[in-house]
């Protein structure tokens, strides 16, 4: 019998009350409060406690865990094992402790007489409201195995794109960040050593290598500082990120910009087409799917744009009219969602909208990187090279002196 941590007020004297207790569930424990005259304030079990260190970090459970719990779960209810021994099973194979956790206290709360969906909403840092809605919607029409089967693949796709976008920024990251220590390291260590060279040479130096000495002299003298303003800068933008009018310029401007923007559009669009065709073809109904694909949109510019689409919809409009009016998405979009509504194959229209989307963002982000590395090469060796060739034109300066004597 699990025990709760209780904290109340007596009913006659308004004494705090706290203390541990046994029962089978809260609302009998609460039941058994009353009776003596304590009103409930809050009842959380103990286990909950242990699970609340892991659950308060961000990313406990990974999303490849999660397609894999996905696809797992599917294959034992169609196999027709009994909802408590699946979770019970699924538990003690769990190598990741939270996660093991998780499942542990939904495998109770089913026994308790709660719905999976119900139980899963506890744990909205594991399963978000496009999983839970799902699994509800499965459990309300008895088709939670063909459910699980569309929502592991729904998973293991959206996980694929969000490997393909993190190996993409991995790269040019790495890329940047070398070369921003090496030319540090330039700076600092190795102009000052030809710099004293140069002090004992009685001629004017070049304006290339006096400009970079500069440059150096600047550096050295200032790094502390700089590194602060380099530390307060990105604070400061994630900060700035973090309010609704800099998430909003920020998100609009990055859609906006040539390369990157028309990856990130590429990218939304295949999440709002899988998304939203995963939640209606498992029965969510289409305001609530708008809901669910607006708070997964990522970015809120097509959030917002969304939560237009759904007051629209909301009004009785079409769902093509709203998606035409915001101006987000290309013509080839709008024109497979009208005749998806008019022919009533909506959500076989979005998953092949999802699927050439996919195939074209990961082209997109092929072709990024194709074009990233020449660039990244040429600003290499113009700024690398430029310091280089700018410490040696003295020595060829000097030397064309010596021979002409």
């Amino acid at each position: 019998m699990p025990v709760y941590r209780y904290r109340g007020r007596r009913s006659d004297s308004g004494a705090a009350v706290v203390g541990e207790r046994a029962a089978t569930n809260k609302q009998a424990l609460a039941a058994l409060l009353r009776n003596e005259r304590i009103l409930p304030v809050s009842i959380v079990e103990k286990a909950e406690d242990a699970a609340a260190a892991p659950r308060s970090r961000r990313g406990g459970v990974s999303s490849k865990t999660l397609a894999l719990f996905t696809r797992q779960f599917s294959v034992m209810i169609d196999s027709g094992l009994p909802l408590t021994q699946c979770l019970a099973i699924m538990a003690d194979q769990q190598e990741n402790r939270h996660f093991r956790l998780v499942l542990e206290k939904i495998k109770e709360d089913v026994e308790a007489g709660a719905t999976l969906a119900d139980a899963m909403k506890k744990h909205p840092n594991v399963f978000d409201n496009l999983f839970t809605n799902m699994i509800s919607a499965g459990e309300i029409g008895g088709i939670l195995d063909v459910i699980l089967r569309r929502l592991s693949i729904f998973v293991e796709k959206a996980a694929k794109l969000k490997r393909a976008v993190v190996s993409a920024s991995v790269y040019p990251s790495v890329i940047i960040l070398v070369a921003i220590i090496v030319i540090f390291v330039i700076m600092i260590w190795v102009i000052p050593v030809f710099s004293t060279v140069f002090a004992g040479m009685n001629f004017t130096l070049p304006l290339p290598t006096r400009i970079v000495i500069a440059m150096s002299n600047f550096v050295s003298s200032f790094i502390l500082p700089i590194i602060a303003l380099a530390v307060l800068t990105v604070v400061g933008f994630r900060y700035y990120y973090k309010t609704e009018n800099g998430r909003f310029v920020i998100d609009r401007t990055l859609l906006q910009l040539p390369i990157v923007g028309v990856v990130l559009k590429k990218i939304a669009i295949a999440r709002f087409s899988r998304t939203l065709a995963t939640l209606l073809v498992s029965g969510v109904s289409i305001l609530e799917a708008l809901d669910i694909v607006a708070g997964t949109a990522g970015n809120v510019v097509i959030q917002q744009g969304l939560l237009k689409v759904r007051k629209d919809v909301e009004e009785g409009k079409t769902l093509v009219e709203p998606l035409r009016k915001i101006g987000i998405f290309p013509p080839m979009v709008t024109q497979m969602v009208a005749v998806g509504e008019q022919t009533g194959e909506l959500d076989q229209m979005l998953e092949k909208l999802a699927d050439y989307y996919e195939e074209e963002a990961d082209s997109a982000i092929a072709n990024m990187m194709t074009l990233f590395e020449p660039v990244m090469i040429v600003f290499l060796g113009v700024v690398i090279g430029g310091i280089v060739i700018s410490l040696y034109l003295p020595i060829f300066t000097l030397i064309n002196k010596l021979a002409t004597r």
